[in-house]
């Protein structure tokens, strides 16, 4: 199940922000990648853009593997996304 174009770009959807010890990361999002489970690690480094319906673009960057099996990473956002982006699709760029 891979979602990958010429231009090294994967397709990811946003998952929810990451949560733990009580409390919620505002800046840290869970992002479910479309992409075979062996290269998923390939990704840390790479750059994230999400944009929602008022064409505004969120810049971020993958930080971490959450689950290699079901393919989860984490992304670290500045600005924080806005709460009604969870859901949508983000672009992945991947590193060469």
């Amino acid at each position: 199940m891979i979602m990958q174009s010429k231009s090294n770009i994967v397709i990811g959807r946003i998952l929810g922000y990451k949560r733990g010890g009580g409390r919620q990361y505002n800046n840290k999002v869970l992002i479910k990648v479309f992409i075979d489970s062996k290269n998923i690690h390939k990704l840390i480094g790479s750059k994230v853009i999400a944009k929602d319906s008022k064409d505004n673009t969120y810049n971020g960057k993958i930080v971490k593997i959450h689950s290699t099996k079901n393919t989860v990473a984490i992304a670290h956002f500045k600005p924080n996304i806005p709460g009604q982006l969870i859901g949508s699709t983000v672009s992945i760029f991947l590193l060469k």
